[in-house]
């Protein structure tokens, strides 16, 4: 790739990650502001104000690590400082997948119309949950990302201390890193994902009941309920958009496919980062809370140029 072609895309993924990291904060510094003064939050916002600290938290090591690898390139830097960086990548994504799904579990809780006593009595228990649900996310995703970490380090300094020969060395953590890892964390990753696909699924089945309901009556399809059942829906598809596009693009990214001497690789953590850049903005405009704050800041922002 030119080298003007590839600081074109250096650039446009700094501009992508300042914005996360700016509107990540924003929900931190908003929903933060009301912890501390109120004491609680309510279970919506504690899985925001946790999602957007850890997001803010993973864009930050995602730009540090890609920056840093890219000017010692081609030094290569060593195995521990790579491995330093997955310990930190796996947790934090872990963490944040975790974290989305409860989000959606808890919107198909409120909105969804299920007369199932299993689903009845989860919606009366889970926002009582919330608390505990990120904590325990939280604390898995750390023991699993560290046990990745010893199990990866241990094994290549045993296999160093046996082989001779670092072509062979390299070889061996390259293909440890294809084919071994990007299956462990697949199987990790799929648990939140299918709970985030059930709770979707869920959601949908619900607003096709309600419509047909309103339908069968002769009701307005404009009544709050649908109204609700389709905004949520509308917020929902573009989070499971988002979702799938995060979730697949970090399984090829962890087979290390585009090494970061390739053509493609700054177009690719474009991809890669996406989700995590573009979703805080959808969570911004469909809360009235933060929304409110937002445009707020926005007009005075205005006014401050305009005078």
């Amino acid at each position: 790739m030119q080298a003007a072609l590839r600081a074109f895309f250096m650039l446009l993924f700094s501009l992508l990650s300042l914005l996360g990291i700016a509107a990540n904060g924003f929900i931190v510094l908003v929903l933060g502001r009301e912890w501390l003064r109120y004491g609680r939050l309510l279970p919506l916002d504690m899985i925001l104000l946790s999602l957007g600290a850890f997001r803010f938290y993973l864009q930050l090591v995602g730009m540090g690590h890609n920056f840093y690898h890219s000017a010692h390139v081609v030094q290569r830097s060593g195995v521990l400082t790579q491995q330093f960086f997955h310990l930190h990548w796996h947790f934090l994504n872990s963490v944040t997948f975790w974290f989305c799904s409860w989000l959606s579990v808890l919107f198909c809780v409120k909105i969804a119309n299920i007369t199932h006593p299993t689903f009845l009595w989860l919606k009366w228990r889970f926002p009582g949950w919330v608390p505990w649900l990120l904590l325990g996310s939280v604390l898995i995703s750390f023991i699993i990302a560290l046990l990745l970490f010893w199990v990866n380090y241990s094994a290549y300094q045993q296999f160093l201390i046996r082989t001779f020969s670092g072509n062979m060395t390299y070889e061996w953590n390259a293909m440890t890193e294809i084919y071994y890892f990007p299956f462990v964390q697949l199987v990790i990753w799929s648990i939140p994902c299918s709970v985030f696909l059930v709770s979707i699924m869920l959601l949908i089945n619900s607003l096709r009941r309600h419509t047909w309901r309103m339908q069968h009556n002769s009701h307005s399809l404009q009544d709050p309920s649908t109204q609700a059942h389709t905004r949520a829906l509308k917020f929902l598809i573009s989070f499971l958009i988002l979702y799938v596009l995060s979730f697949l693009s970090l399984i090829i990214d962890a087979t290390k496919f585009i090494s970061m001497q390739n053509d493609f690789y700054w177009p690719w953590q474009i991809a890669v980062y996406l989700s995590v850049s573009v979703h805080p903005f959808i969570l911004i405009l469909n809360n009235l809370k933060l929304q409110s704050v937002f445009w707020q800041l926005l007009l005075l922002a205005r006014g401050f140029w305009v005078a």
